[in-house]
C-alpha cells in the first residue's frame, strides 16, 4: 500500500481554516472586512464572554446584503465576488479576495447568518446555520437590510487550537486592536464594539483621520501629533506622526494602511523612524498614523494567510519618500510648543535641596534654569540608589571622574593611567536593576503616591492591563480599575520614587501586547527591566562632579558592573598602551 494519501475534505478545510482563523480577533477582522467590502456605513461588533474566554461574536452591518443563493454560495471554499481571475489581483481595491474567510470560520465554529439584500424589495431575509462547514438549517426570516453573522463555539472541533488561546482579556485586547486598525483605515465607516452589553469602543463616520484618532486615543495624544503629507506619481502619503516628546519603547503604535488595508511592515516603520533622525534616541519610537495610497500593481497583497503583510515593488523609492515626508513635517513645526510639561518628581526620602549651580559666563537665564532642573532631577535619581547597592565588594578598578562628554558619558582616569568611558544611563540602569530585583525577591518595595495617577487607556490597552495587574502588583505597583477603561495607580516601586509620569505603565502595557508569547518569568523580567530603565539617569542629563563620583561608587558595588540589564557595556577602558597605539607612539 502506498504511504501517500489524499486527505479527506473535512481535514483539508480545518487545516486551511487554521491559517486564516488564529483566534477570535481573526474572526472579527475577517467579518468586518467583508462588511466594509459590502459598502457598509455602520458596523456593530458584539462580543460575549464568560470569565475564561470569548464565547460569541456577532457582527451586524448595513451593507448590500445577499440573496438566498449568494448566502449559500458564500460559505463554499474559494467563492468570492471580488475577483474573477489572477489578473484582477493587480487592480484589487477590496479587502477580501480569496473567498476563504467565511468557509474557514464555518469549518471550525457554529455560524448563523441572517441577511437581506439592500434595495431589492425582498420582504424577507435568509437565515442559515452552518456547523463544521455543513449547512444544517436554511429558512426565511424577517430581517433589516444588510448582514448579521453570529459565530459561536469557536474551535469546538479543533481542541488543539482552542487550548492555545490566551486569557479572556488578552483575546479581547486583540479584538479591540483589530477594530482600531480597521477604524483608522476606514473613517467613512462608524464602528461600535459592545462587550457583554457595555460599549467599549465607538467611532463616528468621518473622513478626518485626526477625528478618528481623537475618538480612539483621546485629545491629549491628538494634540501631540504633526500632520504629514507627501506625493509621488506612484504614491500619496497622508497622516500624522507624534512630536519627539511623545514616544514609545517599541514600534507597536506605528499604524499603517495601504489602499485601505491595515498592514504590518517593518520596512515602513523603519522609514518613519528614519524621518526623525536624531530627534529620538535609538531605542525609542514615535506614534504614527499613516494612510498610504499606492498604485495597485505595485502592491502584492497575496503573500500572507491573514493578508496582514504585503510586498511592495519599488520599495526603496516608497520608503525613502516616507522618511522624507516625515522629516519635512517635523522640520516645519514647533516641536516644543505643545509638548507635555515635565512631570513633577516627588523625592522618596527627605533630602537636602540641590545647591544651585553658578551661572556660566554669558549663560541665558532660561538655559541656567533648565540646567539647574536637570541637576536636581539627577540628584533625586541617584539618591534613590545611594544606599541600596547590591554588592559589598568594589568590583571596578579605582578611577576618578574628570568630566562628561555629550552629557552622556563620564570620563574617568584610573590610578594606572587607564582612561575609562562610562555610559551613565547604562550604569545607573544596572544599579537600579539590581536594587529592584533585590526588592522583588523580598516581596517589598512599594511607595504610595500622595495623589493617584489616573490612566485613561484605549480598550485594547485596558484589556491587557487587567491581565497585568497581578504581575505589576508583584513588582510594587498598586493599580485599581477606576471606571470604563480608566485605572488609578496608587503606588509604584520604591526604586522609582513617587513618579507621576503615566508613561511607565504605558511602556509595560506595550511590552505585554508586543511580547505576549513570553512565559511568565520572562514577562516579569521585562517589567523589571522597564522599571530600571525608566528610573535611571538619562543619556543627555548633566551631572556635577559629585554626582559623577556617586554614580561610579554605586556601580562599583553592583554584582555585575560591566553591563546593563540588556547586555550593553557600561564601561569601556583604554589603557596607556592602547592610547599610545592610537597616537602611534612607539
Amino acid at each position: 500500500m502506498t504511504k501517500i494519501r489524499v486527505l479527506d475534505p473535512d481535514t483539508v478545510n480545518q487545516i486551511a481554516a487554521g491559517e486564516v482563523v488564529e483566534r477570535p480577533a481573526s474572526v472579527v477582522k475577517e467579518l468586518i472586512e467583508n462588511a466594509i467590502d459590502a459598502g457598509s456605513t455602520s458596523i456593530l461588533i458584539e462580543i460575549t464572554s464568560d470569565m475564561a474566554a470569548v464565547t460569541k461574536i456577532r457582527v451586524t452591518d448595513d451593507g448590500e446584503g445577499m440573496t438566498p443563493e449568494e448566502a449559500v454560495l458564500a460559505f463554499a471554499p474559494h467563492a468570492t465576488s471580488k475577483i474573477r481571475d489572477i489578473a484582477d489581483l493587480s487592480t484589487l481595491r477590496t479587502l477580501g479576495f480569496r473567498g476563504e474567510a467565511l468557509a474557514s470560520i464555518a469549518a471550525v465554529a457554529e455560524v448563523t447568518l441572517v441577511t437581506r439584500p439592500r434595495g431589492s424589495g425582498a420582504l424577507a431575509g435568509t437565515r442559515l446555520v452552518i456547523r463544521g462547514g455543513e449547512i444544517v438549517e436554511k429558512s426565511e426570516v424577517g430581517a433589516p437590510e444588510g448582514t448579521t453573522i453570529i459565530v459561536e463555539h469557536l474551535f469546538y472541533n479543533t481542541p488543539a487550537r482552542r487550548k492555545f488561546l490566551k486569557s479572556r482579556n488578552t483575546e479581547l485586547a486583540h479584538i479591540y486592536a483589530a477594530v482600531e486598525n480597521l477604524a483608522l483605515a476606514h473613517g467613512e465607516v462608524a464602528f461600535r464594539v459592545v462587550q457583554n452589553g457595555k460599549e467599549r469602543l465607538s467611532t463616528q463616520r468621518s473622513r478626518d483621520l485626526l477625528a478618528t484618532i481623537t475618538g480612539l486615543y483621546g485629545a491629549d495624544l491628538a494634540r501631540a501629533l504633526v500632520p504629514v503629507e507627501g506625493r509621488l506619481p506612484i504614491l500619496t502619503i497622508r497622516g500624522y506622526v507624534s512630536r519627539p516628546s511623545e514616544n514609545r519603547g517599541n514600534q507597536s503604535e506605528i499604524y499603517i494602511s495601504i489602499n485601505g488595508r491595515s498592514i504590518s511592515s517593518r520596512q515602513i516603520a523603519a522609514a518613519v523612524r528614519e524621518g526623525y533622525g536624531t530627534l529620538l534616541p535609538k531605542d525609542r519610537y514615535p506614534v504614527a498614523f499613516l494612510d498610504l495610497t499606492i498604485e495597485t500593481d505595485l502592491v502584492d497583497v497575496n503573500v500572507h494567510p491573514t493578508k496582514r503583510e504585503v510586498r511592495l515593488s519599488r520599495e526603496r523609492e516608497i520608503t525613502g519618500a516616507i522618511a522624507t515626508a516625515v522629516g519635512e513635517a517635523l522640520a516645519g513645526h514647533d516641536l516644543l510648543g505643545d509638548a507635555p510639561a515635565e512631570p513633577v518628581q516627588q523625592p522618596l526620602l527627605p533630602q537636602e535641596p540641590v545647591p544651585a549651580p553658578a551661572p556660566a559666563a554669558g549663560e541665558p537665564e532660561a538655559a541656567y534654569t533648565v540646567r539647574h532642573r536637570e541637576l536636581a532631577l539627577s540628584d533625586r535619581q541617584l539618591r534613590r540608589t545611594e544606599t541600596e547597592a547590591g554588592g559589598q565588594e568594589n568590583l571596578l578598578p579605582p578611577m576618578e571622574p574628570i568630566g562628561q562628554v555629550a552629557a552622556t558619558y563620564i570620563v574617568a582616569e584610573g590610578t594606572d593611567g587607564t582612561l575609562y568611558l562610562v555610559d551613565q544611563h547604562a550604569a545607573h540602569e544596572r544599579i537600579l536593576y539590581d536594587q529592584v530585583v533585590e526588592q522583588r525577591d523580598k516581596a517589598a518595595g512599594s511607595q504610595e503616591l500622595i495623589m493617584p495617577v489616573v490612566l485613561s487607556l484605549p480598550p485594547k490597552e485596558s484589556a491587557a492591563l487587567r491581565d497585568a495587574v497581578p504581575l505589576l502588583a508583584g513588582e510594587g505597583f498598586v493599580v485599581e480599575e477606576f471606571g470604563r477603561d480608566t485605572f488609578a495607580v496608587r503606588a509604584v516601586p520604591a526604586a522609582l520614587g513617587a513618579v507621576e509620569d503615566p508613561a511607565s505603565i504605558r511602556e509595560m502595557i506595550a511590552e505585554f501586547l508586543a511580547g505576549e508569547a513570553r512565559a511568565a518569568p520572562d514577562r516579569r523580567e521585562a517589567v523589571t527591566c522597564i522599571i530600571a530603565c525608566r528610573g535611571a539617569v538619562k543619556a543627555g542629563a548633566l551631572l556635577t562632579a559629585e554626582q559623577q563620583k556617586c554614580l561610579l561608587m554605586q556601580l562599583a558595588r553592583t554584582k555585575t558592573p560591566w553591563t546593563c540589564p540588556h547586555g550593553r557595556p557600561t564601561v569601556v577602558a583604554f589603557d596607556k598602551r592602547k592610547l599610545d597605539g592610537l597616537f602611534r607612539r612607539g
